[in-house]
């Protein structure tokens, strides 16, 4: 199924389903907020209906959320109108050729592990982006030691739910894979953690090194 008819559809959906894991979000925020300055300009890649970039408005001179999937950037347009906030725009771009920058950070949450050109995402992100700028980003990855009953259940789901087109592509690396990927596209690691742990999402922050 293509991905961009996948996410059209579920995309009204997608914006009432409520986070499931909240202190971990807001943890993402925090984090992610202390690295931002009130004069950046920040790229958002897989943006989806907006809510990450319209919670870190208030902490950066403007955000560009992109997303290739036209029905979520418009549920993320009504919500910035709803909330009055101004300084977010939305732009249809997919990962491999986002808007253009340069831009003092960029962001990528819950979406890496969804695009199947890896590299050359990471090498696109890196050149997007200012000579020292940070890409701050949370990635699913595989737990390196047990794991939940979700997560095996969804590993063994998933193949036959992408055949019928209710699941995208999805990456299985784990945490130091990430490290490495995110290192070869020329990034220093500024900081790296996964929280929560049984399931783990990689949490990290890299410096553009040239």
């Amino acid at each position: 199924m293509d991905a961009v008819k996948f996410w059209d559809g579920i995309a009204p959906k997608y914006a009432r389903t409520p986070i499931s894991d909240q202190e971990s979000y807001e943890y993402t925020l925090r984090r992610t907020a202390s690295y931002l300055k009130a004069s950046d300009r920040v790229l958002e890649l897989g943006c989806g209906t907006g809510s990450t970039a319209l919670k870190l408005a208030g902490s950066a001179a403007h955000i560009t959320a992109s997303d290739f999937s036209s029905a979520m950037l418009e549920e993320g347009r009504r919500k910035a109108a709803e909330q009055g906030v101004e300084n977010v725009s939305f732009a249809l771009a997919g990962a491999s050729a986002p808007p253009e920058g340069p831009f003092d950070a960029a962001l990528a949450f819950n979406l890496l592990h969804l695009v199947e050109d890896l590299d050359d995402v990471l090498a696109v992100i890196r050149d997007s982006l200012k000579p020292g700028g940070l890409f701050i980003s949370k990635t699913f990855c595989t737990p390196e030691q047990g794991g939940s009953l979700k997560y095996y259940g969804i590993r063994t789901m998933l193949p036959l739910m992408q055949l019928i087109g209710k699941a995208p592509y999805v990456r299985f690396l784990t945490a130091p894979e990430w490290d490495r990927a995110v290192e070869r596209a020329g990034f220093t690691l500024v900081e790296r953690e996964c929280y929560p742990k049984k399931d783990a999402r990689r949490y990290i922050v890299a410096r553009r090194t040239a």
